[in-house]
């Protein structure tokens, strides 16, 4: 989100004071603007409408409604599709991360991460991209799902897939940027990116959060080996 105007960004957690810390930083920065605070998910769901947020600064755990549940009724919401969602957790080992991903967060960040780089991951959601932090997040993906109680269903589109187009979606489960994936496969960086976007529209993903949750359930990569 970058020009026109500022990143309109809601932050949604049970505390007070971290609210407040979070609406200093963000007010801090010329590209964003805090249009409201919630202190329970369900109070989100209905800020995020009332005062039409760019992203939401989401905290997993909140009385009432968490943040996983939040973003499921966001993301269900037709009117709300382009709302993004920044996940927070006091743990990078947080398994609750992996349900916030197949709710349709746009990636998550531990709360002690340093005030720059929390702009930075609000830059980043808000245009579109997600953040996954390549090492913690591959961690924890492979743990929850090494023995996963309800194994889902294997999305149709993975049949539909090209051979580049499996071997870019690997890439992008482990990490890669499509820059990075275009190095790997001798690609140009538009050229990965519209093979992400392809991969994207024949699994139904929402961004490359969720393609890294599908790669794994898939058995596209196998948990450990990341």
């Amino acid at each position: 989100m970058t020009g026109a105007r500022p990143v309109r960004v809601l932050l949604a957690d049970d505390q007070t004071l971290v609210r407040a810390a979070f609406a200093m930083l963000v007010e801090s920065a010329p590209d964003m603007e805090v249009v409201g605070q919630a202190g329970t998910g369900r109070e989100a769901v209905e800020q995020a409408r009332t005062h039409r947020a760019d992203l939401i600064v989401m905290d997993i755990r909140m009385p009432d409604l968490d943040g996983i549940e939040a973003t499921r009724l966001l993301a269900a919401d037709e009117d709300l599709a382009g709302v993004k969602v920044l996940m927070l957790t006091t743990y990078d080992t947080d398994e609750h991360v992996v349900e916030a991903l197949r709710a349709g967060a746009s990636g998550f960040l531990v709360k002690d991460t340093k005030p720059a780089e929390l702009l930075d991951a609000i830059r980043t959601v808000a245009a579109g991209e997600s953040l996954l932090s390549p090492g913690p997040t591959a961690r924890l993906i492979a743990r929850v799902l090494r023995a996963p109680a309800e194994p889902g269903p294997v999305p149709l589109g993975l049949a539909a897939l090209t051979d580049r187009e499996r071997q870019v979606l690997t890439l992008v489960a482990r990490g890669l940027t499509n820059t990075e994936a275009a190095e790997v496969l001798g690609l140009s960086p538009l050229t990965a990116k519209t093979h992400v976007s392809r991969i994207m529209g024949k699994l139904g993903a929402r961004d490359r959060a969720q393609l890294v949750i599908v790669a794994y359930e898939s058995g596209l990569i196998e948990p450990g080996r990341a």
